[in-house]
């Protein structure tokens, strides 16, 4: 089984495809991490990537299909891919399904973790973590038990990220439905597009996702 997970920068999709992964036995991929181990495998899509990157350009569509072709085939992946962070636009979700034809394989489906953004800016800036431990905690979501005192290493000292702010968090949204806005009707039309609401808990939303793949196992 093969998907593509949707949604917004801070709206959970890591954590739920780490939570996939485990379940189902499929293997997230993501574009940062495959270019990065495509680079320093040394083959030779990697070193055009690292050429690329060197030269601080963008690496092209071309490249990073070639690197995903290349990871596709490694046996870990014989179960299924979740592909996180690409495509990022309708010509890359051609490439890919056109890719995966000639594997004799499909994206099952595209699914939507569906956050507003007012939920997003409220999640992302409230955001601290222990200066000591790493500890994660948020204004409103996830106080500590004391408070000003970290509850596992009890650290009186917090830092917060300096790109954790409204502004910030913003250009990324607008950024990410500028490129996303265009994929929803294109996976749509293929009959694929499934919509899961990233409001809810992390276990509930985790049910929805396990209620879309359980449907065709």
């Amino acid at each position: 089984m093969n998907l593509v997970l949707l949604g917004p920068p801070g709206g959970g999709k890591g954590t739920q495809a780490k939570r996939l992964q485990d379940k189902y036995g499929l293997i997230q991929l993501s574009t940062g991490d495959m270019l990065r181990a495509a680079v320093a495998s040394g083959s030779e899509v990697g070193k055009k990537a690292k050429a690329v990157m060197d030269a601080g350009q963008l690496v092209s569509d071309e490249i990073v299909i070639a690197i995903i072709d290349e990871r596709l085939d490694q046996p870990d992946v014989a179960k299924g891919a979740i592909f996180d962070g690409f495509p990022r636009t309708v010509a890359q979700a051609e490439a890919l399904d056109a890719m995966m034809a000639k594997k004799g394989k499909k994206l099952d489906f595209a699914i939507e973790i569906r956050v507003p953004d007012a939920y997003i800016v409220e999640r992302i800036t409230g955001r601290y973590t222990c200066a000591k431990c790493g500890a994660g905690y948020h204004d409103k979501f996830q106080l500590p038990k004391v408070a000003g005192q970290c509850d596992s290493c009890g650290g009186t000292e917090f830092a917060r990220r300096p790109d954790d702010n409204v502004d910030t968090v913003t250009k990324r949204l607008d950024a990410y439905h500028a490129q996303t806005a265009p994929l929803l009707p294109y996976y749509d039309k293929k009959g694929s597009l499934k919509l899961v609401d990233g409001t809810l808990d992390i276990a509930d939303v985790t049910k929805a996702l396990e209620g879309i793949l359980d449907a065709v196992k």
